[in-house]
């Protein structure tokens, strides 16, 4: 009987008035976006991975240094 009390709502955004010209461009925008933040964070990563790399590399070997 609980299964009777769930309301389901589906909330479908109607796109069709639209020229497909400006959805196009709309949704190149977007990916590009994304493609960019996407760029933006792996150069980033990228970074803190070389500078880990080299500061944990020098760390090493002065520890090694002074054993």
């Amino acid at each position: 009987m609980i299964f009777a009390l769930v309301h389901e709502s589906v909330t479908v955004v109607d796109l069709s008035g639209y020229p497909d010209w400006l959805l196009v461009l709309g949704g190149t925008l977007i990916a590009a976006l994304v493609v960019w933040l996407l760029i933006t964070v792996l150069k980033w990563t990228l970074w803190l991975l070389f500078f880990g790399l080299l500061i944990g590399g020098i760390a090493w070997a002065g520890w090694l240094l002074i054993r």
